[in-house]
């Protein structure tokens, strides 16, 4: 069971969901995540397609615990470089609807002055309920 809260009082969301109410579940905490290929490389300097790579591996760690993209119910994206973000929304937003639909979990984005791995622009990490396994 899974529902989205949004307080009558507040501005309506663009983006984000302001809370997700989940249970019962299994909680999946996904470590930030970045636009590595399969041998820990970054896949291109484009904003938004590290941005669209760091989802994909958030997602990819959702299906490997045998959940989907609904389950995921939190995300926080770091990001270098907020003009980068803002330039590159539209694509972002095409890549998201392809991959997400038009479900959009609890986000956060924080700017950050560097991440850990070179040439990284984005980090996401994120939190997935996962349906009980069957006994």
């Amino acid at each position: 069971m899974k529902k989205l809260i949004h307080p009558l009082h507040f501005p309506r969301p663009r983006g984000y969901t302001n809370g997700v109410l989940s249970a019962p579940g299994r909680t999946l905490h996904v470590a930030g995540q970045v636009a590595f290929d399969k041998d820990a490389r970054i896949v291109s300097q484009d904003f938004a397609t590290q941005f669209l790579a760091s989802l994909d591996c958030v997602i990819d760690v959702v299906r490997a615990a045998g959940g989907g993209t609904e389950h995921i119910v939190k995300l926080l994206a770091f990001v270098t470089d907020l003009d980068k973000y803002r330039a590159a929304q539209k694509k972002i937003g095409e890549g998201w609807r392809a991959r997400m639909g038009s479900y959009y979990p609890a986000m956060s984005l924080v700017k950050v002055s560097g991440l850990l791995e070179p040439g990284a622009l984005v980090e996401i990490e994120g939190v997935a309920i996962l349906p009980l396994e069957e006994a």
